[in-house]
């Protein structure tokens, strides 16, 4: 099947390069065809978290639990089942040492507060804890200082209640019969 005499030898590439006349066929690597039938549609606004009417408080509840290792400010729905956000303060800063700090969880509550601003809550009911147990009843260095971070960006601050586990008897504490000796 060999051309006619005389007649034109078809080369493999017919179609003329974008770049010799500016608008050919051909596709620079990675470009690809525009779909056809298929329009932008435009994106409906979605809205996270209750759906209420402007100025009304929505409430959430914040847990803060401060050990004197760590300080977690976590914030659930009122039931408590449903968690919004979770921030610890070893999440904030680099070293061990400072995960109980009141600077980190500074940091924790703010960032907290910005994630529920974001999905509508605007109120918290604040529970904080200490270990408690057979352990130490008070509460760590960034309690204070993670509700103060929530009220002073613009959280506002429904009851506070301390919810640390006070044994009505409680197992051996740890130490020996002696106590812990410095």
């Amino acid at each position: 099947m060999a051309a006619p005499q005389g007649a034109p030898v078809p080369r493999l590439h017919t179609a003329p390069c974008k770049r010799e006349t500016g608008g050919g066929l051909r596709r620079r690597r990675g470009e690809m065809a525009p779909r056809k039938g298929k329009e932008k549609k435009e994106e409906q606004v979605i809205s996270l978290g209750p759906q209420v009417a402007e100025g009304e408080n929505v409430f959430g509840v914040c847990h803060i639990f401060a050990s004197f290792n760590d300080t977690f400010v976590h914030v659930t729905d009122l039931s408590g089942k449903e968690t919004i956000c979770r921030v610890t303060g070893g999440m904030k800063v680099k070293a061990d040492r400072d995960e109980s700090s009141p600077y980190a969880a500074m940091l924790a509550a703010q960032d907290v507060a910005q994630r529920c601003k974001e999905l509508g809550i605007t109120a918290l009911h604040i529970k904080l804890r200490a270990t408690g147990g057979n352990r130490t009843k008070t509460p760590g260095p960034g309690a204070q200082s993670a509700l103060r971070a929530l009220a002073r960006s613009g959280m506002k601050i429904g009851r506070i209640e301390d919810v640390t586990p006070i044994p009505s008897d409680s197992t051996r504490r740890k130490g020996g019969r002696r106590g812990r000796r410095l």
